[in-house]
């Protein structure tokens, strides 16, 4: 089971979802009717850049692999309709359905409203205890909807500290949804400096922006088909492809151990 930060109980999970009011039977069916769509990702966004060489390693080798999900609302997961359907449970089961046999653990602690330097500050007793494989660091989004500078240095420190620790990292962006793009420049911005800040300190990026912007321009979907009625905020469908393109860069190279290439090999096709 996930665990983290503001996933401790079926009941603290039950009162978010109410005071937010993220997830209403109208929500639901326009992401029930989102099922049919391809989960897809345009040529420029399906390479992480930079490999999480570590955890390719582990996955050589048949070893566990250990994955903390840091980030805000997005990674804490308002909008799905339950805990298994945040990205980071999607993620662990779409690992977990491609690695047979591999134990695989991703722990989610995402919180809400958080900018980078609230997230930084949590690193240590949410992040580092934890001694992951790998951490996937969503970020910025907050900035650009507090109309405050894009974190690039505050990103920058923070990847340093976590590399120091000899963990992959792989930076995660900015969504494409109208309260995000309704800031305009001061969002491209952001999304520019966190994707910016990613290759210049030589992590994975796993550019999210130009995911969804792919959805929506070159796919003609509506952003009701993956945002909820927020503007902000992804549905199930949005979540669960976003962890299923993430599950598939993750592995794109890797070498499968042994004892389960044969059984696996038809999964990451």
């Amino acid at each position: 089971m996930i665990t983290g930060a503001g996933l401790r109980s079926g009941a603290a999970w039950g009162l978010a979802l109410a005071a937010l009011l993220v997830m209403t039977p109208n929500a639901r069916a326009q992401d029930a009717r989102a099922q049919g769509q391809q989960c897809a990702a345009p040529r420029e966004a399906k390479s992480l850049e930079h490999a999480p060489l570590h955890v390719r390693d582990r996955i050589a080798k048949g070893l566990p692999l250990k994955i903390v999900a840091i980030g805000s609302s997005s990674t804490f997961g308002t909008g799905a309709s339950s805990p298994d359907m945040t990205y980071p449970s999607r993620l662990q089961a779409e690992l977990k359905a491609r690695l047979p046999g591999l134990p695989i653990t991703v722990l989610n602690k995402g919180i809400g409203g958080e900018e980078a330097q609230q997230m930084v500050v949590r690193f240590d007793a949410d992040v580092l205890d934890e001694a992951p494989d790998l951490v996937i660091w969503q970020v910025g989004s907050n900035s650009v909807l507090a109309n405050h500078d894009a974190p690039g240095n505050i990103v920058r420190e923070g990847i340093e500290r976590l590399k120091a620790s000899g963990t992959d990292v792989i930076l995660m962006n900015q969504q494409f949804a109208p309260r995000i793009l309704d800031k305009g420049e001061r969002a491209l911005h952001a999304v520019d400096v966190v994707t910016a800040t990613a290759r210049d300190t030589e992590v994975g990026l796993f550019n999210r922006f130009a995911t969804m912007r792919f959805w929506h321009d070159d796919e003609s979907l509506g952003f009701e088909k993956f945002v909820t009625p927020d503007g902000l905020h992804m549905n199930d469908w949005g979540y669960g492809c976003i962890a299923k393109l993430l599950a598939a860069e993750l592995l794109d190279g890797a070498k499968l151990p042994i004892v389960m290439s044969g059984a696996a090999s038809t999964a990451i096709k």
